[in-house]
């Protein structure tokens, strides 16, 4: 895979890089890795919140789960 970063961008990952000793693909990684969590914990969220309105899913309330392992305040 190949992408192409504004200029901007490139000399801010080439500096990082530079510094940390680390490789820009590196960054590149780790990057792409963090959005694709947070997108799927997103899609994640969607869903069941769908499921919640549809009535297929259920929810708790805090103070009820408090209740129930022992940490009411």
């Amino acid at each position: 895979m190949a992408i192409r970063l504004p200029e901007e961008i490139e000399k801010r990952l080439e500096r990082l890089a530079r510094r940390t000793g680390r490789t820009k693909t590196f960054y590149a990684r780790e990057a792409i890795l963090e959005y694709l969590d947070d997108l799927e914990d997103v899609y994640r969220a969607e869903d069941a919140l769908e499921r919640i309105r549809q009535g297929k899913e259920h929810t708790i309330p805090l103070e009820d789960m408090l209740k129930r392992y022992g940490m009411a305040r």
